[in-house]
C-alpha cells in the first residue's frame, strides 16, 4: 500500500441492547455512538468542525437494510441529524449485504489513500428487532438471489448455509459425525469467548458441548437442514465505529503507535448459490473466491498466515467459519477438523478465531459486523481488548462476508515493523 493508513480508535455499543424495547430509535442509536466513536479514536466534534473547515473530513456508513427494518433510506445524509457538526461533511452509504461495513471502511481507506482526506469516520449499523424473526428473515433473504433463493421462504440464509455444510462434507469425504461435532465445537468456543466480552450479546447465554450437540432437541432445533439453532449468529441491534487517519493528521497531532492498515482483499463470487458450488467444483476450496480475497490481503500486506497472531471471522454459521479454517491457510482444506479438534482456534490455542465472540456470540447487527470486526483487530493489537486480549498480538486478520460467501473482504492491522516508527 504506498500511503499508511491508520486507525485512530472507534467504539461499538453493548450488543445485547434491544433498541426497540427501550424506546429508542436509529438516531439514538447514531448518536450515542457517534459519540462514543469519536471519543475512543481521542476525537471530538469540535476536531470535526476544524477538520471540515478544511475540506479534511468524510463520513462513510456501512449499512445493508434499513429501508425494511426502520423505513429509513438516505443513511449518510442521515447524520446531519446526529449532530449538526456534518452539515457540509461528505457523507455515503454503502451497502454490500452482511458485508456492507467492510465496504464503508475500504471506500474510507481508499480516500485516504489517495489524500483526499486526513481522517474518514466509518459508521456501521443495523437495527433488527423492529420486526420478528420470520420477517426478518425475509429481509435478510435480499442479500441472496432473493426471487430464486430466498421469496416464500422461511429462514432463507440457515437453509442456504446447511446447504454448504452438505457440500463440504461431499466435497472433502469427511466424516458426517467428525464434522457435525467440529461444528458444535465452534459454537461452543464462540460462546465462551463471548462470555468475555462486556459488548456482547451472549455474555449471559449458557452453551456447552453436550447442548451444541443435541440437535433436533426442544432446545436445539433444526433450523437449515443439519444445522440449529446453536449453529446460527445472532439478531442484535448494534452500531460500530472506526475512525482512519492519514500520516499527515498523525504527525499534526503528536500521535504515536497506533495500528496501520497493512492488507485487504475483495472478491465477489457468484450471487447464487447453485453457481458457487458449480465452480468450486475445480478448485480444492469450497469458496475459491473466499480463499483469493484472503490471498489479495496477504500478498498486500506482505505477511504470511505464520505471520498473524489472531483472526475474526464472519462465522454467521458455524458451517462458514469451519470454511474459513482453511481459507485463512490454517490447514489444507478438508482437514479444517484439525484445527478445531486441536485447539489451535480457541483463546488458547496458536490461532484464536473470534477472541470477541464472533457473530455467534458477540452478535451479528448486519451492517455493523464489518465495522465491529475491524474495531476487535484495532483492540487487539493495541493490547487493550480486556479479558479476551491475545497476548503479544501484533498482526491481526478478519474475514467479513455478504450473502452466501459472495461478497468477500479481508483486511489485515498490524503494528510498524522496526524502523518504521520514525516515519511518525
Amino acid at each position: 500500500m504506498d500511503r499508511k493508513v491508520y486507525i485512530l480508535g472507534g467504539a461499538q455499543t453493548d450488543f445485547e441492547r434491544n433498541w426497540t424495547k427501550e424506546g429508542k430509535n436509529m438516531l439514538a442509536l447514531l448518536k450515542e455512538v457517534t459519540a462514543d466513536g469519536l471519543d475512543g479514536a481521542g476525537l471530538s466534534f469540535d476536531d470535526v468542525r476544524e477538520l471540515k473547515r478544511e475540506d479534511r473530513v468524510a463520513c462513510f456508513v456501512g449499512n445493508f437494510i434499513a429501508e425494511k427494518y426502520t423505513e429509513q433510506g438516505h443513511l449518510g445524509a442521515l447524520l446531519t441529524e446526529v449532530n449538526p457538526v456534518f452539515y457540509g461533511v461528505p457523507s455515503a452509504r454503502y451497502e454490500a449485504a452482511c458485508a456492507s461495513g467492510s465496504v464503508a471502511i475500504d471506500a474510507a481507506q481508499t480516500k485516504i489513500q489517495t489524500g483526499d482526506y486526513d481522517v474518514a469516520i466509518v459508521i456501521g449499523w443495523e437495527l433488527m428487532k423492529t420486526v420478528d424473526s420470520k420477517v426478518g428473515g425475509d429481509f435478510l433473504g435480499r442479500a441472496a438471489f432473493y426471487d430464486k433463493e430466498s421469496k416464500g421462504i422461511d429462514l432463507p440464509f440457515p437453509k442456504l448455509f446447511g446447504r454448504l455444510a452438505d457440500e463440504t462434507i461431499r466435497k472433502y469425504g469427511v466424516n458426517e459425525e467428525r464434522y457435525m461435532d467440529s461444528l458444535a465445537q465452534i459454537a461452543v468456543t464462540n460462546y465462551a469467548n463471548a462470555k468475555r466480552n462486556p459488548l456482547s450479546q451472549t455474555r449471559k447465554w449458557f452453551m456447552s458441548l453436550e447442548q451444541a450437540k443435541m440437535r433436533g432437541t426442544e432446545t436445539n432445533p433444526y433450523i437449515g437442514g443439519s444445522l440449529a439453532v446453536s449453529d446460527c449468529s445472532q439478531v442484535t441491534d448494534g452500531a460500530a465505529v472506526v475512525v482512519l487517519a492519514s500520516e499527515r493528521f498523525l504527525k499534526e497531532r503528536g500521535i504515536k503507535e497506533k495500528p496501520i492498515l497493512k492488507g485487504y482483499g475483495h472478491r465477489v463470487a457468484p450471487m447464487l448459490f447453485d453457481k458457487k458450488m458449480q465452480e468450486q467444483q475445480s478448485s480444492r476450496y469450497i469458496l475459491p473466491w473466499t480463499r483469493q480475497a484472503v490471498l489479495d490481503a496477504y500478498q498486500r500486506s506482505g505477511l504470511s498466515v505464520e505471520e498473524i497472531d489472531v483472526f475474526e471471522t464472519h462465522d454467521c454459521f458455524t458451517s462458514s467459519e469451519y470454511a474459513a479454517i482453511s481459507a485463512f491457510g490454517l490447514t489444507e482444506p478438508g482437514r479444517e477438523y484439525e484445527a478445531v479438534e486441536s485447539g489451535m482456534i480457541a483463546l488458547g490455542g496458536t490461532k484464536p478465531i473470534n477472541p470477541s465472540g464472533g457473530l455467534i456470540g458477540c452478535g451479528h447487527p448486519v451492517g455493523a459486523s464489518g465495522v465491529r470486526m475491524f474495531l476487535d483487530l484495532y483492540k487487539q493489537v493495541m493490547g487493550i481488548a480486556g479479558r479476551y486480549q491475545v497476548m503479544g498480538a501484533e498482526n491481526a486478520m478478519m474475514l467479513n462476508i455478504g450473502g452466501s460467501a459472495t461478497t468477500n473482504y479481508t483486511f489485515i492491522v498490524g503494528r510498524l515493523k522496526t524502523g518504521e516508527e520514525e516515519d511518525i
